[in-house]
């Protein structure tokens, strides 16, 4: 279900495996539960969520009082989150900025509209992974629900397993959170996780490994 990455008295650090839930599913133990037996909290508080295909850094609070801090970082978009993914299909841009309204579609799906009233923005770089596939970087500026998921699908990328949004037939949603970084109680932390599960994860490029540092576009209100 997970793997421990770091701890300390106030959060967790976890990889949630792919197929994994955050909440109850299928009548099946919650993953909070299964960590929390694991470390010996009695309670752990979720700070975000990933959606069940996707593997990765998951932030889980160990009291009130840091879940509450860590949870307004998220409000605030004072976290930076990095994301990983792979396509058997080729972008209609190999990197850019994508900025639109969501809205809910049929069954569990949602859309990217043109509107831009209260838009999801996504940032991405893409490269060759090999065999006809495309791997993607990507910096959601924004928390909203299968984000990257149905940006990558406007240009045309959907997700490798990726089911729902029509993508190729896969062993797993190739869908994978990469790193983390943020401030708290005067301390800078700074996770990164490849990922280690699924057979079509190519090799990441050396200068992913500082995500932060990449030349990322300016978006349309900076400066």
């Amino acid at each position: 279900m997970f793997t421990l990455v770091f701890q300390n008295e106030d959060f967790l650090v976890i990889d949630k495996h792919p197929g994994i839930s955050v909440h109850k599913d299928d009548n099946e133990q919650p993953l909070l539960a299964e960590v929390a037996k694991h470390t010996g909290d009695k309670q752990l508080y979720l700070i975000h969520r990933l959606d069940k295909m996707t593997s990765g850094l998951l932030l889980l609070g160990r009291h009130q009082k840091s879940a509450a801090e860590l949870s307004l970082m998220f409000a605030e978009k004072t976290v930076r989150k990095f994301y990983v993914a792979v396509s058997a299909k080729k972008p209609t841009k190999k990197q850019g900025t994508i900025i639109g309204d969501m809205m809910k579609s049929r069954r569990s799906m949602w859309k990217l509209l043109t509107s831009k009233n209260n838009p999801a923005v996504t940032q991405f770089f893409s490269t060759t992974g090999g065999e006809g596939r495309r791997l993607f970087l990507c910096k959601p500026h924004t928390g909203k629900t299968h984000q990257i998921r149905v940006a990558l699908k406007s240009v045309g990328a959907t997700i490798l397993g990726d089911d729902t949004y029509g993508g190729a037939s896969a062993d797993r949603g190739y869908l994978h959170a990469y790193a983390l970084q943020f401030s708290h109680s005067g301390e800078a932390f700074e996770f990164l996780l490849p990922p280690s599960m699924g057979e079509q994860w190519p090799t990441l490029p050396e200068e992913w490994q500082q995500p932060s540092s990449l030349l990322w576009p300016k978006l349309p209100n900076q400066k």
